[in-house]
């Protein structure tokens, strides 16, 4: 929060635009060659290990880290070809395709930071990622505050974003190894991967069906800044990310909740418990909501006072409307921050695919229509839109699914309550 503040500060409304537009696009780019292997390593590795399989367990890392990596090339090498495109349509100066590229190093940094994250979750090593998170945010802040300082511009705000994802990610990468060779010993790398064979098109499947939904999400919610850059301005898209950065106080607290919560929703998949899934996606809700509530009444009405004290400025004050209409939306998606990740435990990830096919075809619609319209509240108000429709429809498929599977026969686990009773 403070980095994005300096950062506005410091850059004035159209280069925070300007910030915007380059870190979402290669974002954008990352995750649309992206597998999300950190889901797939979640669910399977966790599947395998409830069942003791080990060696399948280390089969599935090593092959959602391989499959990243090249992923994680090929993402690079489109940011490279992509750059000068870049730059002309959404930061609407040729002249900054080199820094493009240079934040674009982000992605070879994070070559298997997606599978890494999912197995120091499966392991329940939070402190770990937390003490990373803490260093690579204390030193973009660090390099911010240096630049804040000394007036520097934008690139050096773009390289202390790039030092901190860079040393968060290898963090990431080396802690992940060090706990593969604690489960399952010093050559677990040379796991052959032939194990796999009686399930490759389940976990194709898992796969595919997990990118397209995570392409569709790239049209849907996050590439909010490059549609209003592309359509708009870099003013206009300064007000947006500024309304984007001030949400997340709304955000902070939740935001870690969904990769938080899957392992232990998926476990109790797993092992059919019912009862204590419940528990825990209803005590979430009531959590992530009530918190929810009571942020957005506070930025409700002391939404422009704050604006005016973090960013100094009243050129930024017209991030107003759009913060309050993203109130909206996020009340939705931080209340059920758990109806994608439930779906995937369950084994629906087709349905998510198909809520999010229909959702980003409405959402394209409108934003083709509003932004040119109504200027750049036409973003925030499909976003609010897509999050209220596809996540109303999600919470009630999920509603339906779990009554069915608690009603089958002999598919109701005791949950820990009926055995501390």
């Amino acid at each position: 929060m403070l980095q994005s503040i300096l950062a506005g500060r410091l850059l004035g409304v159209a280069g925070f635009g300007i910030l915007g537009a380059i870190t979402m696009f290669t974002t954008v780019v990352n995750k649309f060659a992206s597998f999300r292997m950190g889901e797939l390593v979640i669910k399977y590795v966790g599947y395998y290990t409830e069942s003791d399989d080990q060696l399948r367990a280390a089969a599935i890392f090593k092959a959602a880290a391989l499959v990243e990596m090249a992923a994680s090339l090929a993402a690079f090498g489109l940011i490279w070809l992509l750059a000068p495109l870049g730059a002309r349509y959404f930061a609407k100066d040729e002249s900054l395709q080199g820094w493009f590229i240079i934040y674009g190093l982000i992605i070879l940094a994070n070559l298997m930071a997606e599978s890494a994250t999912g197995l120091l979750q499966i392991s329940d090593r939070f402190r770990n990622q937390a003490a990373l998170n803490v260093i690579q945010s204390l030193f973009t802040l660090a390099v911010i505050l240096w630049a804040y300082f000394t007036q520097g511009g934008l690139l050096q705000v773009l390289l202390a974003y790039l030092g901190g994802k860079v040393i968060g990610a290898l963090g990431l990468t080396l802690a992940s190894l060090t706990e593969a060779r604690r489960r399952w010993g010093q050559g677990w790398w040379r796991t052959p991967l032939g194990v796999l064979r009686p399930q490759a098109g389940e976990l194709a499947r898992f796969a595919i069906n997990t990118n397209l939904s995570s392409s569709l999400s790239l049209i849907n919610k996050d590439s909010e800044l490059l549609w209003v850059s592309f359509f708009r301005n870099p003013l206009e898209t300064g007000y947006y990310k500024t309304a984007l950065a001030i949400i997340n106080l709304v955000q902070l607290p939740v935001s870690p909740l969904p990769q938080a919560t899957y392992p232990e929703i998926s476990r109790e998949v797993a092992r059919k418990n019912w009862s204590n899934l419940q528990t825990i996606l209803r005590q979430g809700s009531v959590l992530a909501g009530g918190f929810t509530v009571l942020a957005g009444i506070a930025l409700v009405l002391l939404g422009k006072p704050l604006i005016l004290l973090l960013y100094k400025k009243a050129e930024f004050l017209p991030a107003y409307p759009a913060l309050l209409i993203l109130l909206v939306g996020y009340l939705f998606a931080n209340t059920f921050y758990w109806a994608r990740t439930t779906l995937l435990a369950l084994g629906l990830p087709h349905y998510a695919t198909q809520v999010n096919i229909l959702v980003t075809v409405l959402k394209v619609v409108g934003v083709l229509v509003l932004l040119p319209a109504i200027g750049y509240l036409g973003s925030p108000i499909m976003l609010s839109f897509s999050y209220v429709l596809g996540i109303s429809l999600s919470v009630f498929k999920l509603r339906s699914v779990i009554a069915q599977r608690q009603a089958a026969p002999g598919n109701n686990a005791p949950s820990q309550e009926s055995h501390d009773a």
